[in-house]
């Protein structure tokens, strides 16, 4: 009897390995749902503070909402690059993903975001003809007003921009005006600019580049690869790649 009595006893102890695993869950599903945008990042910055060091059991410090000895060095959360992303990239690209709903979804513009910042893609063939520099006004103007739009918003005040020119990897007419690709990539990007700043943008927040078909983003052997790849990116610049 005994023996039956210390197994029961262990059968009631096991649902704590069950609801352990659902409360992990519940905070994963929490913190999946968390935006860091919209918290203040002092707040947050005191949130991770207390929670580092949770279960550490004797060490000291990181379990309050008080500063830790490391602020004196300079080492807070806030003077991260990543946490200054957080702050502008999410209002940012949700304005970018509104603004340009409709083309988003014709593919004349993509809008993503990487290490640089955030990437808005102007399909070339729709702001350019092939081996031109001329924005066609008819096409792009609309978009590019949209654009400024952005760019003067509050959601990336303060932050730089750069115009990025890319081509395929097709050579160049030999008796048209570019002497190669590069020339051509940046000269499309400074297209971009001249346009933008006559529309009220800062001329001293951007930087201009061209990179010929050295960055392609899909292969050049079909005409909708070279498409892709014949394009000016306008990047909201992360603190880091100024």
């Amino acid at each position: 009897m005994a023996k039956k009595k210390k197994e029961s006893e262990g059968v009631k102890g096991d649902w704590i390995v069950t609801y352990s695993d659902m409360v992990t869950l519940l905070l994963c599903f929490f913190v999946a749902l968390f935006d860091a945008s919209e918290v203040e990042p002092g707040q947050l910055a005191a949130l991770l503070s207390a929670l580092s060091n949770i279960g550490m059991g004797s060490s000291t410090g990181g379990e309050t909402l008080s500063e830790g000895k490391s602020v004196a060095l300079g080492n807070t959360i806030n003077s991260l690059p990543s946490m200054d992303r957080g702050n502008y990239l999410g209002p940012a690209l949700k304005k970018a993903m509104s603004i340009f709903s409709p083309e988003v979804k014709s593919k004349k513009v993509r809008v993503t975001h990487d290490e640089r910042g955030l990437v808005i893609n102007l399909a070339s063939d729709v702001f350019f003809a092939p081996a031109s520099a001329r924005i066609n006004i008819e096409e792009a103007r609309d978009i590019l007003l949209r654009l400024a739009g952005l760019l003067n918003s509050d959601e990336v005040k303060g932050k730089k921009f750069r115009i990025e020119g890319h081509t395929d990897a097709e050579q160049v007419d030999p008796n048209g005006p570019w002497e190669s690709n590069w020339e051509l990539s940046t000269a499309r990007s400074i297209a971009v600019l001249h346009f933008l700043t006559d529309l009220g943008v800062e001329e001293n927040r951007f930087q201009v580049a061209g990179f010929a078909d050295t960055v392609p983003i899909a292969v050049n052997d079909t005409p909708d690869g070279r498409a892709y790849n014949r394009r000016v990116d306008i990047i909201i610049l992360d603190d880091g790649h100024l």
